[in-house]
């Protein structure tokens, strides 16, 4: 990317390149749409390239605005996350920031933190729990140092990984539902079944004919009122409520469960996180 390109421009490019509509842009950045429109130009200037196709009706985004879009995005989420990163460190006291989904390893969650916390000169663990499929955003952007993820349902390119446990899946089911006393099921009695759709990085829903789903709650409740059935790794299984059964899915993807951690890092008590979870 062009040296002089500033990280006020991308902001701005961005904010218009996601709203696809200059006045809705500058309401966002809490600015005046003219000098919005200055900004974009002299950015298109500076690439020698047009960033937005612009008409009467409409703003699209050109090739090379398709491409600054992207890595626009990854360069603001690298500037953000070291603000946060550097903040945290510079605190009176070191803090290290582990995501994970919620409602997922529960049990290996508590075994890591309680086994890390008895070790000499361990720093605090903040813990957010955030939806399906947020953990790697929240990573990336900086507002945690490691995540506790699940492949493949979750991306772990360009991080460093521990791998802590490996499982299989199991179809979650009421307990009245016809395939609930079977011992065993694969993929394909799975068919016509209503799979919940969980979120995309993208903002929409995994395809099907499920309902939307936004977290682990709604999903148990969607599932005990027959709404819904799931295939989720069998440790969900220890916080199950009565009325909700789990049938082992015996062809399904083995889940690994897993630390990752940007490898450039050097967050204080990082490095002792992961050797507990070696161990564990």
């Amino acid at each position: 990317m062009n040296d002089g390109v500033e990280t006020r421009e991308l902001r701005y490019f961005v904010a218009v390149a996601e709203e696809l509509h200059f006045g809705r842009a500058a309401e966002r950045l809490g600015i005046a749409q003219p000098p919005l429109s200055r900004a974009i130009r002299a950015l298109e200037r500076r690439l020698g390239a047009p960033l937005f196709d612009r008409t009467t009706r409409a703003v699209a985004l050109t090739e090379a605005g398709t491409v600054l879009l992207a890595e626009g995005r990854a360069a603001l989420d690298a500037v953000d996350a070291a603000e946060r990163r550097t903040r945290r460190a510079t605190g009176t006291r070191p803090v290290l920031g582990l995501v994970a989904k919620a409602g997922a390893s529960q049990e290996l969650l508590a075994k890591l933190l309680d086994a890390y916390a008895a070790e000499p000169g361990s720093v605090e663990v903040d813990v957010t729990l955030c939806g399906p499929g947020e953990q790697e955003r929240v990573l990336r952007d900086g507002r945690a140092d490691v995540a506790l993820l699940h492949r493949p349902f979750d991306a772990t390119d360009g991080y460093d990984t521990e791998e802590l446990a490996e499982e299989g899946q199991a179809l979650f089911l009421p307990a009245g539902h016809p395939l609930a006393g079977r011992t065993e099921l694969r993929t394909a009695d799975l068919a016509d079944l209503p799979l919940p759709r969980w979120p995309r990085p993208d903002g929409g829903f995994s395809p099907g004919e499920g309902p939307q789903v936004h977290d682990s709650a709604q999903l148990q409740q969607l599932v005990m009122l027959g709404r819904a059935v799931a295939v989720l790794p069998d440790s969900v299984r220890s916080g199950l409520p009565e009325g909700i059964v789990a049938v082992p899915v015996v062809d399904a993807a083995r889940v690994t469960t897993l630390l990752a951690w940007p490898p450039w890092s050097r967050v204080r008590g990082l490095a002792d996180l992961v050797r507990v979870a070696s161990r564990l």
